[in-house]
């Protein structure tokens, strides 16, 4: 008795080009070149060196997060880099797809865009009331001193 998880696992370690849930996305397992594939202390090597490489990428993007640079972006490319070896990289990078897909969906729908912009135009109303009183109270001062 074969679960399906076990089957998919068995059809990436021989790369018959099983497919997953979606009739357009590409076979899960590895992606190396056959001629990698065909000695196992090679296959793991590039295994290895695959893994070093997108943790260096990940690393960096989580390094970002708090800092100046495009974080999640730099996380997500590790996480491709990873995907191009690992299925479990595979099936993360599909299901994040599916989200972002779904989220972007519901971002277009007719009300949710009515009300985005109806809360826009409200904060901009407010942010420019704040900024028009702070002038009329002050003038054009700053609130720190600049230059002395």
């Amino acid at each position: 008795m074969n679960a399906e998880s076990d089957r998919r696992r068995d059809a990436a370690a021989t790369g018959d080009g099983t497919r997953g849930g979606d009739a357009g996305e590409p076979a899960l397992g590895s992606r190396a070149p056959h001629f990698i594939k065909r000695s196992r202390p090679l296959h793991l090597s590039w295994q290895v060196g695959v893994f070093v490489v997108g943790l260096a990428v990940v690393v960096a993007g989580v390094i970002m997060l708090p800092l100046p640079g495009p974080g999640w972006l730099v996380i997500f490319a590790g996480m491709a880099i990873w995907a191009t070896e690992f299925v479990w990289a595979q099936l993360v990078l599909r299901w994040t797809k599916r989200k972002v897909t779904e989220a972007a969906q519901r971002a277009l729908d007719p009300r949710v865009r009515r009300r985005n912009i109806i809360l826009t135009v409200t904060g901009l109303v407010i942010a420019g009331a704040l900024v028009g009183i702070y002038l009329w109270k002050f003038g054009m001062v700053m609130p720190w001193k600049a230059g002395g």
